[in-house]
């Protein structure tokens, strides 16, 4: 399962569904039998495209968080589920993003336009990468 999630990466998500299936599969068939999805899992994960984009972009991230180089959470993002967090000012101004065109809105997440993913080229890392350069060139 590692494998597929970081060397496979979103450059094929299946693969991690494939491997936690064969899991499951050994779990519920035993052995010898569970050889079969091994096997099937293995070779497709040694097959598809390989990207370690989300494993680099998470180990950038968790570095920020562990050097505290973070900015405080907007207020527009904060919770507005308990009274008086209008007054707070949490909630105040958030654009619901299923409400607009394509489900996406721009607005402020962070204070800093940080970046932490950066999609490859490979498999299906490439339509993620498409769909970042077109909400931001909105």
């Amino acid at each position: 399962m590692i494998c597929a999630s970081e060397d496979v990466g979103n450059a094929d998500p299946r693969a991690l569904q494939l491997a936690v299936a064969a899991h499951h599969a050994v779990e519920s068939v035993g052995m010898p039998e569970g050889r079969i999805p091994l096997a099937q899992a293995a070779v497709y994960i040694a097959l598809a495209p390989k990207s370690n984009a989300s494993y680099i972009g998470i180990e950038r991230a968790l570095s920020e968080v562990r050097e505290e180089r973070l900015s405080p959470v907007p207020p527009h993002l904060k919770s507005a589920n308990y009274k008086g967090a209008h007054r707070l000012g949490a909630g105040v101004g958030y654009k619901y993003p299923h409400n607009h065109k394509d489900h996406f809105i721009e607005q402020e997440y962070m204070k800093s336009k940080k970046t932490f993913f950066f999609p490859s080229d490979q498999g299906f890392e490439k339509i993620f990468k498409k769909r970042l350069s077109k909400r931001r060139s909105r």
